[in-house]
């Protein structure tokens, strides 16, 4: 874990170094969050907070990594039982921006996330998930103003999450919808 970190911090001070303009800002939103694979559940709105750093690399292309806290889980409910897991994540996407129009970028890009906490109805159950999760994201953003922006995304979890005995043979991974607006300054 330590190696991909301090890969990512390398690759970010390149950026820096190479960048023609950095901007830095905060953003905030909605995650409409559920769990695929082996859990069937609905979704639950949550919340994400956190900066960012926009590097340009031309006026075409920029790099936007991100540290965001951000609330997932699900909600499940069946026979009458109702139960809702809240996930909570340190999430650490690192995005390529593609301006198809002055103010409109389109924006792909990895992300780790690293588990901060898990509760099913209050009872911490972080020992039953993994602490690390990796995913892959892709969304869409729009420049309001210079410094006011908007966005959509989907996160796409690629890793099981579940930290279980092998033979319970039970996965599952994050799915995260995001709406966000933000600040650049």
């Amino acid at each position: 874990m330590k190696k991909i970190i301090l890969s990512a911090v390398a690759i970010m001070a390149f950026g820096f170094a190479n960048a023609q303009d950095v901007k830095f800002g905060v953003k905030g939103g909605l995650n409409f969050a559920n769990l695929g694979g082996d859990l069937d559940g609905d979704g639950v709105t949550s919340f994400h907070v956190g900066a960012l750093a926009e590097i340009k690399v031309n006026d075409k292309f920029a790099v936007q990594p991100e540290v965001l806290f951000s609330g997932q889980g699900a909600d499940f409910s069946e026979d009458g039982f109702d139960s809702m897991l809240e996930l909570s994540y340190l999430n650490v996407p690192i995005m390529a921006k593609y301006y198809v129009i002055n103010k409109l970028s389109l924006e792909a890009g990895p992300q780790i996330g690293f588990l901060l906490s898990a509760k099913n109805e209050g009872e911490d159950i972080k020992d039953s998930f993994k602490s690390v999760d990796f995913g892959l994201n892709f969304g869409a953003g729009y420049d309001i103003t210079e410094h006011f922006f908007a966005g959509v995304r989907y996160n796409v979890g690629l890793s099981n999450i579940a930290d279980l005995p092998e033979e319970a043979d039970f996965k599952t991974n994050n799915g995260v919808f995001s709406v966000s607006v933000g600040y650049k300054f």
